[in-house]
């Protein structure tokens, strides 16, 4: 960054700064992590010399302290995939059910906005279908941030939500289910040969909130991808050329996540139907009736307390998968 030439390519330079961000962020995190160790060990010592028994009562709270920043860093050392130190772009669907499945979907959305809010990131809508009656039918979600994507791959799969139905005035119980994709947002130098005759692109009218231009202009735009079946779609953006590029990227991405999930060479090897995820196999379920649980089926973590989930704390849910990928590795 010395050099005097630096900021003569503007691209390479900002990729520069990002990549020192990074590896600044990782080298403060064990920095603060080897200061804790060391106070701690010097208050044990203390403790133990001086017979302080005011001293040993603050062992207890430092020590907690420590082991997680520990396990966060621990954690850390997980994320090595390829494109796990990038941001996150997320899919949500309702299932069947309609305007009970639609809200369960919605609260999805809100569980990892709080999630993604409470880590630093920044989270943006790319595409959001809501109803009339309520909820959301699918929902595009752009989470920026370091290792927002390593993270929030443990989450793609289906949620079952169990509870008593605001909407039932019977007041039975109900099985929702909405299905979540993750993939990461690719930088524009990860190249991804796309051949244009495989595209259907559909511009229609933006259905969210935006004022009189969103209703008045046919600036929203939806890309299918012929020989996948791949289909992505934005309207956040004011101007079609906006959600057409921010929709190839998605596009882009989706591609490449594919191509090495089926480990093909070439986005031309990608053959059949692009199927998110089947609704019978939920990763997670939230039971809200006759108990309270949310348990994840693959790592059996269970904790009993669904509102704190539902507020954003996914961590001990995220870490045991990520755990336990690397076991099975």
């Amino acid at each position: 960054m010395s050099r005097p030439d630096f900021w003569n390519d503007s691209d390479r330079a900002s990729a520069v700064i990002k990549r020192l961000k990074t590896q600044k962020s990782k080298v403060d995190k064990y920095s603060a992590a080897a200061e804790e160790f060391d106070d701690l060990k010097v208050l044990l010592e203390l403790s133990t010399d001086e017979e302080d028994t005011s001293l040993a009562a603050e062992i207890p709270d430092s020590f907690n302290r420590f082991a997680g920043h520990l396990e966060q860093l621990e954690i850390e050392t997980l994320l090595d995939g390829k494109y796990d130190d990038k941001n996150a772009i997320l899919s949500l669907h309702s299932g069947a059910g309609g305007l009970e499945a639609q809200d369960w979907a919605e609260m999805l959305m809100r569980m990892y906005t709080r999630w993604a809010e409470d880590k630093g990131y920044r989270v943006k809508v790319l595409d959001l279908l809501a109803d009339d009656e309520g909820g959301i039918k699918s929902a595009a979600l752009l989470v920026e941030g370091e290792n927002a994507y390593g993270y929030l791959k443990a989450e793609k799969g289906v949620h079952r939500l169990v509870r008593i139905s605001p909407f039932d005035a019977s007041g039975r119980r109900h099985t929702s289910f909405a299905s979540l994709d993750v993939m990461p947002e690719l930088d524009d130098d990860v190249e991804v040969n796309i051949n244009p005759d495989d595209l259907r692109v559909d511009t229609f009218r933006s259905s969210g909130a935006g004022g009189q231009h969103v209703n008045k202009t046919d600036s929203a735009i939806r890309i299918t991808h012929i020989p996948t079946g791949i289909v992505v779609q934005c309207q956040n953006e004011r101007s079609q050329h906006s959600n057409r590029e921010t929709a190839m990227r998605m596009l882009k991405s989706k591609l490449i996540e594919l191509r090495e999930q089926e480990q093909k060479e070439k986005i031309e090897d990608l053959q059949g139907e692009y199927n998110q995820i089947a609704w019978g196999s939920q990763i997670r379920s939230y039971v809200f009736h006759p108990y309270s649980m949310v348990k994840d089926h693959r790592t059996n973590v269970e904790i009993g307390n669904v509102s704190r989930v539902m507020d954003g704390d996914l961590d001990e849910f995220i870490f045991a998968y990520l755990k336990d990928q690397k076991n099975n590795n």
